[in-house]
């Protein structure tokens, strides 16, 4: 019998990127029943549900669009995750908008996720870029991991979110980012197994403007800051505050002497004022500022 799996997707002011990803998502090749569920947190404008509305009556597979009137990626992925239990799919596939799968995306999900019993697995994320950048792929070896890098390529499966209570994304982190990072810290504790497919691809478009130093540091400084947040909900003692205090100030002070030295290479020159933007957006979550990243849309 086919799995069930439905592929849930946040979405906010980014239409044709969305589009992109639907046509993507009507190439696939799998034997699994697929439906697709779309989540748009723009409830002014909410482009992403219009273009979905004028999709479905034609559309490969069953396409459902709700809006989300709360502002934020934690509720947008909430409001995902309660439609997608409503169905009877034993799988919720998460992709975010501004990404595009491999045809065999799902195929090699559920294949993994045989060979491996991963209760979620994450797979890797290949970047083209429209300029020379140094924004690397996220990519793993298949198999058991850890932890997994985030919610834009992921495959959950049900029983999880059954048994995890509401919300599954905190809102705290609802502008901000790092809601993926606590669900995971939150299931891990739970006891739920991680694996890593490399094979399940999604791809992603660097535009140009991200090549930039100033958005990179910007970037930085938002990931410190929401990682070191995620850090002080979950610390157990006070062990884990005191390294990440040390890893903060040895990055403070490597960060001059490296820029020196790597002022001259055009393909490094970046990332000791990125460890320092990231260094300093953890010390300021440490005294209780945010960084919502998530108040500005980035692409189209």
């Amino acid at each position: 019998m086919a799995e069930r799996v439905v592929i849930a997707i946040p979405t906010c002011k980014r239409p044709k990127s969305l589009a992109r990803l639907l046509n993507a998502i009507a190439a696939l090749k799998t034997d699994a029943e697929v439906s697709v569920l779309v989540a748009d947190n723009d409830a002014e404008a909410h482009q992403g549900f219009d273009l979905c509305e004028s999709l479905s009556a034609s559309y490969r597979w069953p396409l459902q669009a709700v809006i989300e009137p709360e502002r934020g990626i934690a509720p947008a992925r909430n409001r995902l995750v309660s439609e997608a239990l409503k169905t009877d799919a034993q799988f919720i596939a998460m992709i975010d908008d501004d990404e595009w799968p491999d045809p065999d995306w799902i195929t090699r999900f559920l294949q993994t996720q045989k060979q491996t019993g991963a209760d979620l697995l994450q797979g890797s994320v290949v970047f083209l870029h429209d300029a020379p950048g140094v924004i690397a792929d996220i990519r793993h070896p298949t198999g058991p991991v850890d932890m997994l890098e985030g919610a834009g390529n992921l495959m959950i499966r049900r029983q999880v979110l059954e048994e995890t209570p509401a919300p599954w994304f905190d809102p705290a982190f609802a502008l901000t980012g790092g809601e993926d990072r606590d669900f995971f810290m939150r299931l891990k504790r739970a006891g739920f197994r991680f694996g890593w497919a490399d094979e399940a691809l999604a791809f992603g478009r660097v535009a140009a403007s991200r090549q930039r130093l100033g958005w990179m540091m910007r970037r930085a400084y938002s990931n410190g800051n929401s990682d070191m947040r995620v850090l002080l909900k979950h610390r157990q003692g006070i062990l884990p505050l005191v390294r990440e205090s040390l890893k903060i100030i040895g990055a403070l002070l490597l960060s001059l002497p490296l820029a020196l030295i790597l002022g001259f290479s055009p393909n490094h020159r970046s990332r000791p004022l990125v460890m320092f933007m990231r260094a300093v957006g953890k010390l300021t979550a440490m005294i209780g500022l945010r960084y919502n990243e998530y108040a500005l849309v980035h692409g189209e």
